[in-house]
């Protein structure tokens, strides 16, 4: 079955290779993020009909905007995936007022909005399914270099746990799924405010066709929760049964 499925941070990274993978199986993809040229680009890789809308996600009224270009595009949406976000290289006591608010917009307050624009037309369906993607950081908060990115992550969780709880008490076919990689090979380190340290030797990581292809697997099968590599989800449970001999090991 065909879907309509609207991605934030889609010019690159993860919503680039999710659309790529929609696409390619005949999904029909509406593709935002700011910078129109790389959506274009993107949009020859991921099926004749995606749509490119150019749209700031921090700001509600662009994020209004492309629910209203999908819809009257293909009719409905089937699925949104909020997953537009930035990080930042900066410890917790030199984080500037207009650091700790960026962190937020971006990585919290646009998927706040895109929650709030799709679940009314959702809920009027009776169907849909709500996909945001987290980050490992919004659970186990080691990288204390990302400070405000990491609450960012945790702020993003809870909203997402509560909205679950919500929409399920409207209609039970309306399902929204966290998704939380961990390290992504993309340019997200080099895009960082602040630059990035190096990452440690030997961590890790996956490729954003491995979590794209996580994703794709949660929206035909939708869950509360997705951890794209399995082995997360034990390190968060060995973090949270002794936070202090965790932070140990690490130091």
């Amino acid at each position: 079955m065909s879907r309509i499925v609207v991605i934030t941070g889609a010019s690159a990274g993860i919503g680039a290779e999710l659309a790529a993978q929609l696409g390619r199986r005949g999904d029909r993809v509406v593709l935002a993020a700011r910078r129109e040229a790389a959506l274009r680009e993107v949009a020859a890789r991921s099926g004749a009909e995606a749509l490119v809308v150019a749209a700031d996600v921090t700001r509600r009224a662009d994020v209004d905007r492309l629910r209203d270009r999908a819809i009257e595009r293909f009719g409905h949406v089937d699925v949104w995936v909020n997953n537009a976000g930035r990080g930042i290289t900066r410890p917790v006591l030199e984080l500037s007022d207009d650091e700790f608010d960026l962190m937020m917009s971006i990585n919290a307050k646009s998927a706040l909005y895109g929650m709030q624009a799709i679940a009314p037309h959702f809920l009027e369906r009776k169907r849909g399914q709500i996909i945001n993607v987290s980050s490992m950081l919004g659970r186990v908060p080691v990288a204390a270099h990302r400070s405000a990115y990491n609450a960012a992550k945790h702020a993003l969780n809870a909203l997402t746990a509560n909205a679950r709880t919500d929409l399920h008490a409207k209609c039970p076919d309306v399902h929204v799924t966290l998704v939380t990689p961990g390290v992504v090979s993309t340019d997200f380190h080099r895009n960082a405010l602040g630059g990035s340290p190096p990452l440690p030797p030997n961590v890790p990581s996956q490729s954003a066709a491995e979590v794209a292809a996580a994703i794709v697997a949660a929206i035909d099968h939708p869950a509360a929760e997705v951890y794209t590599n399995p082995a997360l989800a034990r390190t968060v449970l060995k973090y949270f049964q002794d936070v202090a001999a965790f932070e140990r090991e690490l130091s």
